[in-house]
Parts: structure tokens; sequence; C-alpha cells
């Protein structure tokens, strides 16, 4: 259920939307608009999700597939703000934790307890129910000894999702790692989201 806050952002961006240029937005966020059809096409976590324009509305192009987190209410919001406002750069190679974000710092301990706790708890006991959900959504195994997938985002974004299982003395931890251009598309408020949503889309595929 969107929360007041939510409802209240969704009707602020609604008009700024309408109002876009499609073609610079497409060229500044790498997202293809398809003049004849009136949509921008965003991969998402290996699905293929509309947003109509100038009328606003997210439709997944494959919906008996397509996870419901990935056209809900909270990535409506994430997805209007990036078309607005984000940009897509070619990232280099580099990951980057959230506190090392330019403003990461300041927001590290809500996002460590909203994201990196609720990951570390939702599959740090159930790491085949992890592999196989992220598997559904694209994800790519990392080439590293700990439990890992990259997750690729909209904008050129990618995720890396690294679990660690409990054992006789420390309970499960986690770690989401960010691509190196992740800066330039979301604030930190949306990259918290950006968090809830994939943790999100892997328990509904789990």
């Amino acid at each position: 259920m969107p929360t007041q806050t939510q409802i209240t952002a969704y009707g602020y961006y609604l008009p700024r939307y309408s109002e876009l240029d499609p073609a610079e937005a497409s060229q500044r966020t790498g997202l293809v608009f398809d003049t004849q059809a009136g949509r921008f096409h965003a991969d998402l976590l290996g699905h293929t999700i509309y947003a109509q324009w100038p009328d606003f509305k997210l439709i997944p192009a494959d919906p008996a597939g397509c996870p419901k987190t990935l056209y809900n209410f909270q990535t409506q919001i994430l997805l209007i703000r990036f078309l607005l406002e984000g940009t897509h750069m070619q990232a280099n190679g580099s990951f980057m934790a959230y506190r090392e974000l330019p403003w990461g710092e300041l927001y590290n301990s809500n996002f460590q307890g909203r994201c990196i706790k609720r990951f570390a708890y939702g599959f740090g006991y159930k790491p085949e129910a992890f592999k196989k959900a992220a598997e559904r959504l694209g994800g790519v195994k990392a080439d590293l000894k700990d439990i890992a997938y990259d997750m690729s985002f909209i904008g050129g974004i990618t995720c890396r999702l690294i679990l660690w299982m409990p054992d006789d003395e420390f309970p499960p931890s986690a770690q989401i790692l960010f691509s190196d251009n992740t800066q330039f598309a979301f604030n930190a408020e949306d990259l918290a989201v950006v968090g809830d949503i994939i943790i999100s889309a892997l328990k509904e595929c789990s």
C-alpha cells in the first residue's frame, strides 16, 4: 500500500514527466524511446518494462513472468525520477559500497538497516533460494569465493550482492556494492529504493 508521502511525490512528478522532452531524456538516460508507441524501454533486473509517455504508466513486456515488484508504486516513482533527473554514464568496472559514494557516509546507517540487514537475514539461511532468485532476475554469478551475483539495473547500473553464511560464532552477513557510475543515476534516497526493489524482487522470485 503506497504511503501518503509516496502518493504526494507521485502527484508532484507526473506533470513534470508529461512535459519532458523524450528525445533529451532518452539521450541522457540511455533508455530507448519508441516514438511510434510513445514509450521508453527499460531493462530492469532481466525484464523489459515499458514506461508510457506523456501519460506515465509502467507496463511489463511479459506480465505473466515479470515480478510485480518491478512495476509497483515504489518502482514507478523511482523510474519516473530517473527519467526526469538521472544520467547514464559508462562504468569503469569498479564497485563501491554505499558509504563510499559522495553522500553515502551521511545515510549509511539507514541503508545498513533498510537493505543490508534485510538481505542478510532474508537469505542468509537460504543460500539456494538466493541463487535461484538471482538467476531468475538475470543475475550473473560474480567471480568471488563468496555467494555473489551481479544484477543489472536501469541506467547501466550493476549491483553486486554478496552473501556470507552464518557459522557457530557469527550470524549471516551481506554487502551490496554498486558500479562506479551509480552516483550519476541516483541520489541517496533513490539508491536505498534500488536496494529495496532488488531485495523485494528476490523474495518474490525465491
